[in-house]
């Protein structure tokens, strides 16, 4: 059976080929967390809700290496609001001395609902 949810913003260009996108194991390094220096951008912050639900669940983070690695990324949080999610997460940035902005947290979210 196939679930089909209504909404979502930036999907995957290919999504038969999602393996891929998730699983280069060539070129990924595992996970890092969002204060390592190696990390140079985050690619994808896939959140995902339901009706009714109050927040959204971080279902995953990728991201890119200064040297052209792909990693997930290990983030502070699991949830975050539906509204202010990006005020989250610039406070968890600050507290954590994370530039949200430029590692592409705010840019590159795809959300599911």
């Amino acid at each position: 059976m196939t679930i089909h949810y209504g909404n979502e913003t930036a999907p995957l260009l290919n999504p038969a080929a999602h393996v891929d996108y998730h699983y280069d194991e060539a070129r990924h390094i595992g996970t890092l967390d969002w204060t390592d220096a190696r990390l140079a951008k985050v690619t994808r912050l896939r959140l995902l809700t339901d009706p009714g639900h109050p927040v959204w669940d971080v279902s995953y983070c990728q991201g890119v290496t200064t040297d052209g690695h792909t990693c997930d990324v290990a983030l502070p949080f699991s949830t975050l609001p539906k509204k202010g999610r990006n005020r989250a997460i610039v406070q968890h940035a600050i507290r954590d001395g994370v530039h949200a902005k430029r590692l592409g947290l705010l840019d590159n979210q795809s959300c599911l609902w």
